[in-house]
């Protein structure tokens, strides 16, 4: 089987927020349609956002189970954190030492998804 392309999808009862989001956090755009939102990159869909009236959020780490996260690995950390956090992110936990060579920060989008920038 060849895949052609893949795309990871979020589901938010804000499609308008969730979508922005992402294509705020990834320098894209919008491809709206009623119930999907692409998030376009160079040309090319990266994620995408699907209508879900009754999505109830995660709440990592101890309440409603997390269904997926993103690891994204940054060149400028502290410029990534005021970025994602202009845009509408939650900071949910720091690491212990962000002196050690490798590490993340995890943060959610505003439907509540967790995801990491990651040093």
């Amino acid at each position: 089987m060849r895949i052609k392309h893949q795309i990871v999808v979020f589901d938010a009862a804000d499609i308008d927020a969730e979508s922005a989001f992402w294509a705020g956090v990834l320098d894209g755009t919008v491809d709206a349609r009623e119930d999907w939102h692409n998030v376009v990159v160079d040309g090319l869909p990266r994620v995408a956002v699907q209508h879900a009236p009754n999505h109830v959020p995660p709440d990592w780490p101890h309440g409603n189970p997390q269904q997926i996260h993103l690891d994204l690995w940054v060149e400028d950390f502290g410029a990534a954190h005021e970025h994602v956090m202009s845009l509408g992110a939650r900071l949910l936990k720091e690491a212990d030492d962000r002196s050690e060579p490798e590490g993340f920060w995890v943060y959610a989008d505003p439907a509540g998804h967790p995801f990491c920038l990651c040093w």
